[in-house]
């Protein structure tokens, strides 16, 4: 008898009841509930969704696509392969824009440290007008590159322009800036440098002003001077915002198109004849004319999936270098 009780006792007991059905109803009910939240966020995300697939992603599927076909001159594409990029890898005009659009980019990142000096001013404790000047730095960020365009060409013009009568004034003779094949790469990076550098200002501004004022304090009671707590406080708390405007600038340089197109006149009859136009001339631009010029668009397709594969492989390489350089509070 006893050892039955005993081999009874060691058996576990399952609990029943009750209170297992409501376990494992309130199991149910909570995977009932989240996939009801999950189904609600996927249709509050779907129009953004479908408007990211339909105006960018279709797009770029479309542009690959292209890329291994040739166009008829009444429409119609056919299959040729690797065709264009074997003929992209030996245009010497491919090349050569190429070149431009990366002295365009280096130049335009030059404005980067004015950028930064200009934040630095402006943070200064205790300025005055800050906010007019914010605003008069920040002007041509958001003004039409197309008008920006009409008032440097008048600028720059040879002839009645601005620049070039004040050259005269103090014994210079000025050039055509935007007809000169060696002055129309720096003419376009100038506009570049004043277009963009004002937004840097904005984002370098921002980053200064989020550093504590405690690590100033600090290394004032150590004896650091200004000159050594930028260096040794401002720059390394402000690399992370010096990164973004760095790849963000990258990027957009790589891709500039309407202000050079404009400056340089290529919007008119005779654009081609513009000595400069060669020396001047972006990817951008060589894919707009090859594409709905030449209508070559197979081509063009090729040149612009090119340069979307040239802009991630640097930005990866950014992201791959900013572990030696930024610093993440």
């Amino acid at each position: 008898m006893s050892l039955d009780v005993r081999t009874r006792s060691a058996v576990p007991t399952q609990r029943s009841g009750p209170d297992v059905l409501d376990q494992r109803e309130l199991r149910r009910r909570e995977r009932r509930f989240r996939n009801r939240d999950k189904w609600w966020g996927y249709a509050l995300i779907a129009p953004a969704g479908l408007g990211l697939a339909v105006f960018y992603l279709w797009p770029v599927v479309q542009t690959l696509y292209y890329s291994f076909t040739e166009w008829g001159a009444f429409g119609g594409t056919t299959w040729i392969g690797l065709s264009n990029y074997r003929t992209l890898v030996g245009d010497p005009e491919f090349w050569h824009s190429l070149g431009n659009t990366g002295i365009y980019t280096g130049l335009v990142l030059l404005g980067i440290p004015l950028s930064m000096a200009l934040a630095v001013l402006l943070n200064i404790k205790g300025l005055r007008g800050t906010g007019v000047y914010r605003t008069l730095y920040f002007l041509p960020v958001v003004t039409m590159p197309a008008a920006v365009a009409v008032v440097w060409r008048w600028l720059y013009n040879g002839d009645v322009g601005i620049l070039n009568h004040a050259l005269s004034s103090i014994g210079i003779d000025g050039t055509y800036w935007v007809s000169d094949p060696h002055t129309i790469r720096f003419a376009v990076a100038i506009v570049g440098v004043w277009m963009t550098v004002g937004y840097n200002m904005i984002l370098l501004l921002a980053g200064l002003q989020s550093i504590p004022g405690d690590y100033y304090e600090a290394a004032a009671l150590d004896g650091a001077g200004r000159v050594r707590q930028f260096f040794s406080v401002t720059l390394p708390l402000l690399s992370p915002t010096l990164f973004f405007t760095t790849v963000l600038s990258i990027i957009q340089s790589l891709q500039v198109f309407d202000l050079v197109y404009l400056i340089i006149g290529a919007n008119t009859t005779n654009s081609l004849q513009n000595p400069a136009y060669g020396e001047g001339q972006t990817v951008v631009m060589l894919f707009f004319q090859k594409a709905f010029f030449d209508n070559q668009r197979g081509y063009g397709a090729a040149i612009v999936c090119v340069l979307f594969v040239l802009i991630m492989a640097l930005t990866t390489v950014q992201f791959r270098l900013q572990k030696r350089w930024v610093h993440y509070a």
